[in-house]
């Protein structure tokens, strides 16, 4: 099989949820369980750490990987979903598992998949684990795929676990109040192993301390923990409470012996994109006119986003707005600003939501604009009609990001 070929059969044959939506969610861990076994458990064979939460679990599993790079450790970063090329998911010092790589994992494993129907996200675990098993990193950053508790990635035993933040997303699988939602996220959660909370949410606060408890799990909350101002060249201003996550749970593995200055802290918050190859997030496109893109999708994201958009000076700012079939846009469209030309867009995945269905939700919240037939016409149509002076913004889903970067 070639890479495309490869790919094709990974995305086509089996379910998987950034293209399906509920249908590929499993609540179980025993497929993945079996592969790990089938594989000669990799995952034992290497030190993690596991980050879950809604929002800021991406550029916090970047910082940290870019931290302990800049530190001269072998780092293998796992994350998703990815924006231009599948391979993005699983790096090792920044660098993309190599196709040959992908090829032969499916090649030698295809039968056993097809035989359990493993789940895109299920194989994707198993041949993460095992590259990085392969390449014999000193530490694996694990991003949790979707909720915490019953998500692939859960069978790892790391040596810290980091929640972000608790947000109303997904919640036809995780659950429709902030409580049932922090209860999946705490999943993550193992006996004996550091938490780190990112973010104080008086909603959810007690879910935590009392899974943390009952796991004997010391418990750090990282904005009482860290004073100290850092910069990073992630640009949003929502990075602040990432980088107080990411900097707090680096001083509790100082503390079991990593080695790890205050410099190489500094250095790596500073060189993320150039580390890691991070994208898409508060990511300039190009000046005069400005255009910046942002993946931020869900309530929590958007507001700070948006937020920051409105500090932005610009003569007009025109919007490329498209979103997935599940959102919920009434929480969503009210965040945005009214006056703004909008250019609806559908990104190119099955569970795209038609442009025609967002003009219509939008128009009800007072934002107008016209439809394009695809992100790049969209986005060609924004900067032919924005002065040098203007602001173009794009962005409601990672995959309409993903055809701009």
């Amino acid at each position: 099989m070639t890479y495309k070929e490869t790919l094709d059969w990974m995305f086509a044959q089996l379910p998987m949820y950034q293209r399906q939506g509920k249908t590929a969610f499993k609540k179980d861990l025993t497929n993945t369980l079996s592969l790990a076994e089938y594989l000669d458990n990799p995952h034992q064979k290497f030190k993690s750490i596991h980050i879950a939460g809604t929002n800021g679990k991406g550029s916090t599993s970047h910082m940290i990987a870019s931290i302990f790079q800049e530190a001269g450790y072998k780092v293998g970063l796992y994350t998703s979903p990815h924006l231009k090329d599948f391979r993005e998911r699983i790096k090792v010092n920044g660098k993309s598992i190599r196709k040959n790589c992908v090829i032969n994992f499916i090649k030698r494993n295809q039968s056993f998949l097809k035989e359990l129907q493993l789940s895109f996200f299920e194989m994707t675990v198993g041949m993460a684990f095992e590259h990085f098993a392969k390449q014999k990193v000193d530490i694996a950053i694990i991003e949790v795929g979707l909720g915490g508790r019953l998500d692939s990635t859960n069978i790892i035993n790391p040596i810290v676990s980091i929640i972000t933040n608790i947000g109303y997303d997904h919640t036809q699988m995780l659950g429709e109040s902030l409580k049932e939602i922090a209860f999946e996220k705490a999943g993550v959660i193992k006996r004996g192993v550091p938490l780190m909370i990112s973010e104080k949410q008086d909603e959810v606060n007690a879910v935590f301390l009392k899974r943390a408890k009952e796991m004997n799990s010391p418990i750090f909350f990282a904005e009482d923990e860290l004073k100290k101002e850092y910069q990073t060249d992630l640009l949003g201003h929502y990075q602040q409470k990432n980088i107080k996550a990411a900097v707090q749970s680096v001083t509790v593995l100082r503390n079991q012996g990593y080695k790890i200055t205050e410099k190489q802290i500094k250095n790596g918050l500073l060189h993320v994109v150039k580390n890691t190859g991070l994208l898409g997030r508060w990511q300039l496109l190009s000046e005069r006119p400005k255009v910046i893109c942002d993946t931020a999708h869900n309530k929590e994201g958007l507001q700070y986003v948006l937020q920051q958009l409105s500090e932005q000076e610009y003569e007009n700012l025109h919007i490329v707005l498209g979103v997935v079939n599940d959102k919920d846009l009434n929480t969503i469209l009210p965040l945005f600003q009214k006056e703004a030309t909008y250019y609806f867009c559908m990104p190119k995945i099955q569970r795209g939501l038609k442009a025609e269905i967002l003009q219509r939700q939008a128009k009800e919240h007072k934002l107008f604009g016209t439809v394009y037939s695809s992100v790049n016409k969209a986005l060609v149509a924004a900067k032919n009609n924005a002065k040098k002076s203007d602001l173009v913004f794009v962005g409601g889903s990672t995959f309409v990001v993903a055809e701009v970067v």
